[in-house]
């Protein structure tokens, strides 16, 4: 839906252009008028900006911005890109104020400036963020309904403190990075004055490949790999019922899902995986390290790597290792290829099964893996933005799926759902998360305790 426009739409049968038009009197927080050139310049700046995180990647079919006047953009893409409406949601298209934003880089700190609900005051110690005041912008001139007047939003070293916060009455509401055993306390209703809400999730855990390294380069070791993994066994020893085994990185609720992992390796098989590797004259066992995150995705990480290594060691096909390093370190490693297999999640930017393809296998991809198909970056992706209508793109998105499935470049392990616990006295946390676990801030408000 529209929010900084009052209207947008494709202008042309090709999905190629696409126009919008400001809402009039839009202004940023600080009452400079927000304009078409504001958008041109936000655009090109978030192109030109090479970020480690790849969210440029997002707006690849965009050619040119052009503006009529000081309301109206025109977004020429280079291809047809159906999608393009959902990528205008995403932070990356975000309308930034040039007075406070450099062209050719990124922005120090963590103040943000911009036209929306909220202003943003950020408390920092030692360079890290400790608190985030987010105030109601008076000026915002948008379609959203703003429910209180100040959130804020605080951080804590772990879940455990979290939770303990939030018992004593100290926070009002926590999300996303929960344990597993806080999740089934709170759903027991062990403490009255606090609810628990689950809704859908479109989260996903996959290992990743270097598949240049040597010990993985070998695509039958990474068919192996899948052929062992057991999913039912990892989700239900690590996660319960949080979480649900998937087997195509396009989770199941989206448009376009295929099981192709399931497909074409069935249940788990030391002899179907042994098979693959004598094949291949691949000596056994295969000396493996794989490597996962100590501190972005929950404390139930390292357990589920656990899992993993044991599957694998007890089918006698693999020796394997496992490494967990803080989030700082990770990342930067993983991007530079120092990894071989790694374990990552994905949050998604909108809910289409695209953001869950082509982000990791499209040139310049996330995660600068150096996994190529010219199949599915010449034909199959910009066959599948042509549609304006998903389901018309299941073809195109099954053989992208089907095509993973046999390179094994990643692969997918589990979708999970996501959770909100607040103290019963604060209201509209039904909506608190979108589809793709971004806070909506605004939704929340206070009634009364039961």
């Amino acid at each position: 839906m529209p929010e900084a426009a009052e209207k947008c739409g494709f202008t042309d049968t090709g999905n190629e252009r696409y126009a919008c038009t400001l809402r009039d009197g839009l202004t940023f927080a600080g009452g400079d008028p927000v304009t078409a050139e504001d958008v041109k310049f936000s655009i090109e700046r978030a192109l030109s900006l090479k970020a480690d995180s790849g969210v440029a990647g997002l707006l690849s079919t965009v050619d040119t911005v052009e503006t009529q006047g000081d309301r109206e953009v025109i977004f020429h893409l280079k291809t047809a890109d159906a999608t393009f409406p959902f990528k205008l949601s995403t932070p990356v298209a975000g309308i930034v104020n040039p007075d406070d934003y450099e062209k050719d880089k990124l922005r120090e700190g963590f103040e943000v400036s911009g036209s929306g609900p909220y202003t943003l005051k950020a408390e920092t110690d030692g360079g890290n963020l400790t608190k985030a005041v987010f105030t109601k912008n008076p000026d915002y001139k948008g379609s959203l309904t703003v429910n209180n007047d100040k959130v804020e939003m605080v951080s804590y070293d772990d879940a455990d403190a979290m939770g303990t916060a939030l018992e004593k009455g100290d926070i009002d509401l926590m999300t996303r990075t929960m344990t597993p055993a806080q999740i089934k306390k709170l759903g027991a209703g062990s403490n009255g004055k606090i609810d628990l809400i689950e809704m859908a999730g479109l989260e996903i855990r996959y290992l990743g490949f270097n598949t240049s390294a040597p010990t993985v380069r070998d695509k039958a070791v990474r068919q192996a790999m899948a052929q062992l993994i057991n999913r039912s066994e990892l989700v239900s020893k690590v996660y319960g019922t949080q979480a649900e085994p998937l087997y195509s990185l396009v989770p199941a609720t989206i448009t376009g899902h295929s099981n192709s992992f399931f497909n074409k390796y069935g249940d788990p098989s030391v002899a179907k995986a042994k098979s693959l590797l004598a094949a291949a004259d691949v000596s056994t066992p295969v000396k493996l390290t794989l490597h996962y995150t100590t501190d972005h995705y929950g404390a139930a990480t390292k357990q589920e790597f656990e899992v993993l290594q044991q599957q694998l060691n007890d089918s006698g096909l693999f020796d394997v290792d496992i490494k967990g390093t803080p989030w700082d370190k990770f990342r930067p490693a993983e991007l530079k290829g120092e990894y071989d297999v790694y374990g990552m999640g994905w949050f998604p930017d909108f809910p289409d099964a695209d953001n869950f393809l082509a982000p990791f296998l499209d040139k310049d991809n996330f995660l600068k893996s150096p996994y190529t198909n010219g199949e599915i970056n010449n034909k199959l992706i910009p066959e599948s933005r042509r549609e304006a209508d998903r389901l018309s793109a299941a073809g195109s998105l099954t053989r992208i799926q089907d095509i993973v499935a046999e390179d094994v470049p990643l692969i997918p392990l589990w979708q999970g759902k996501q959770y909100v616990a607040a103290r019963d006295d604060v209201t509209g946390t039904a909506y608190a998360l979108n589809s793709s676990s971004t806070l909506q801030l605004w939704e929340l408000g206070r009634g009364v305790s039961g």
